[in-house]
């Protein structure tokens, strides 16, 4: 099979200079400068937009807290350093929902410009991460062999593949379509005592399938069967508001065909993931443990009780928070971006040593690598340090846009209307991160406004995955650490209003169902119905309001 064209990944961050950079790697960063340099790295504003009409729309004191309960509502405005009252109203601070890293561009680079506060020394670091993120690795041996060892089993070849102008993921719109934005991850349901010990200490991620593994690959070079094709298909489910409104949502099948190693268990999990937005990755990454924490508890209600993922961090080996992925199953951007290397692309690390072949997938194990020596007692590997530092960079530092229309009086009633049906139960909107002794300069210390918890949530029968035949997994399996199949984490919403301005064909939720905003908000379910049947009463009125509240963050 020859190799196809990349797909997305999930990567993030780093800062050096290029001083000790291999003669190999200066070559290589070079070309890299030359590619990015014509990229404009201002955060001019190419699009404003405001109504000041605040005077419409004030609300009184502790009004949006009463859909919480007294001690979430405290924790919120804990965590905000500001009243409710605040918090629902227009505050002018919220328009850099990035804090000083964000910018004012409105286009389809919006998702794709270094944070504003990023000083001219470091922004070399920046467009060389931005590089490799973006050029498509090759097989080995190659001459560009900086970038060679694709696979030999992978999704795509180039981080930006999934990550669409840094943008989320969508899922083929039809049987024909690849699936560049989106993989799937598998879970066997644990069978003996020692599996289950394993899962409840967070000393595995998963039960693994012993010939597909964890993740599915679709893609492999000449002479490696790919582990399958994805296909899916879609079905109409309407929806009707209190007032005879219908919207159509689309419920998807996902289908694994053309299996390469043999038929797939029945029991085998499979959980369709779409690609996240890059955006804001080093400033949530910098939400201090405890923020996440105190939020699991101060939720345990009779209808909201997020949970936090605790993981096994691959790079110390110790048991660790988790808060990357759909699954909250990374716990830095540092090892979600080399695990996206390995299981998406086929590329060994120091922290993910080993190809991503399963022992009994000979061709896959016996493929051709672009392992180089690194020294130092080091295991030879295809992402070096300093190539992962970079990325690392790139990835921490990719700006938070501005709100727009913050201050219009059909946003600020959305707003109203949000707090009011207690989305903020799982949408946190605001933190004041610290400083901290990292490099992390231009997230410290910033106040900013992702609109996310963190936490797992579980979110009904209708958004969970199911198993290859079609049935719903058991409560008590676990597929990502402590996550189970009904269990996602919030996602901040941030930047999410100019998604299909970056790319027009971004869906939303974990498996790109959604199209609209509106359909992702209908699809809610579990601890989030309440919600969902407040947002069905909502009239016309009610529905563009709460729709241009989320298409200005």
């Amino acid at each position: 099979m020859s190799v196809i064209p990349a797909k997305p990944s999930a990567f993030p961050f780093f800062s050096s200079s290029l001083q000790g950079t291999s003669l190999k790697l200066a070559l290589t960063i070079a070309g890299a400068i030359a590619i990015s340099a014509c990229q404009p790295t201002d955060s001019t504003s190419d699009s404003t937009s405001t109504n000041k009409n605040t005077n419409d729309t004030a609300v009184a004191s502790g009004e949006g807290a009463s859909a919480l309960t007294p001690k979430r509502t405290q924790t919120v405005e804990a965590l905000a350093g500001v009243p409710m009252q605040q918090l629902v109203t227009f505050d002018p601070q919220e328009i850099k929902q990035g804090g000083d890293t964000g910018i004012s561009i409105t286009s389809s680079e919006s998702y794709s410009k270094p944070s504003s506060n990023l000083s001219a020394s470091r922004k070399g670091s920046f467009f060389i991460g931005n590089a490799f993120f973006r050029q498509p690795w090759v097989v080995a041996p190659a001459s560009t062999d900086s970038r060679d060892g694709l696979g030999a089993l992978f999704n795509v070849a180039a981080c930006q593949s999934c990550h669409i102008k840094d943008g989320r993921g969508h899922a083929p719109m039809s049987s024909e379509d690849d699936a560049d934005s989106l993989l799937i991850r598998l879970a066997m349901p644990a069978t003996t005592d020692e599996e289950r010990a394993q899962l409840q200490n967070s000393l595995i991620e998963k039960v693994v399938h012993p010939m597909y593994g964890g993740q599915l690959q679709d893609r492999g070079i000449q002479g490696v069967p790919a582990e399958a094709r994805i296909a899916v298909q879609w079905t109409d489910k309407p929806v009707t508001f209190a007032d005879g409104h219908v919207e159509t949502l689309r419920a998807p099948t996902f289908h694994l065909t053309s299996p390469g190693y043999g038929a797939f268990d029945d029991e085998m999990m499979v959980s369709p993931r779409v690609a996240l937005p890059m955006i804001g990755l080093g400033l949530l990454e910098q939400i201090p443990d405890d923020d996440i924490k105190k939020q699991a508890v101060d939720n345990d209600s009779a209808d909201i009780s997020g949970k936090f993922n605790w993981v096994m961090d691959p790079q110390t080996g110790k048991t660790a928070l988790g808060r990357f992925g759909w699954k909250a199953g990374q716990t830095k951007l540092l090892t979600q971006n080399q695990s996206a290397f390995n299981e998406d692309m086929g590329l060994t690390s120091n922290i993910r040593p080993h190809e991503s072949c399963m022992p009994a997938q000979t061709a896959c194990v016996n493929a051709t690598t672009g392992a180089d020596e690194q020294g130092g007692g080091k295991p030879p590997v295809e992402v070096n340090d300093e190539v992962a530092k970079f990325v690392e960079f790139y990835t921490r530092n990719l700006a938070v846009p501005h709100r727009r229309n913050a201050e219009d009086k059909l946003v600020l009633a959305g707003k109203k209307r949000f707090y009011d049906m207690g989305c903020q139960s799982c949408h946190t909107p605001r933190y004041q991160l610290p400083k901290t002794d990292d490099d992390h300069l231009e997230q410290h210390g910033q106040v900013i406004y992702p609109y996310t918890d963190l936490l797992l949530h579980d979110m009904g029968d209708e958004l969970a995955d199911r198993t290859i035949a079609g049935k719903l997994p058991a409560k008590d399996a676990q597929v990502e650490f402590l996550a189970n199949s009904y269990e996602w984490r919030t996602p901040a919403l941030w930047g999410i209003g100019l998604a299909q301005t970056v790319d027009p064909q971004a869906t939303f939720l974990h498996d790109g169902r959604a199209r609209t905003l509106m359909e992702a908000v209908l699809w809610h379910g579990g601890e989030a119905e309440k919600q969902k049947q407040k947002v069905l009463q909502l009239d016309k009125q009610g529905r563009a309001e709460l729709t241009a509240f989320l298409q200005s963050l």
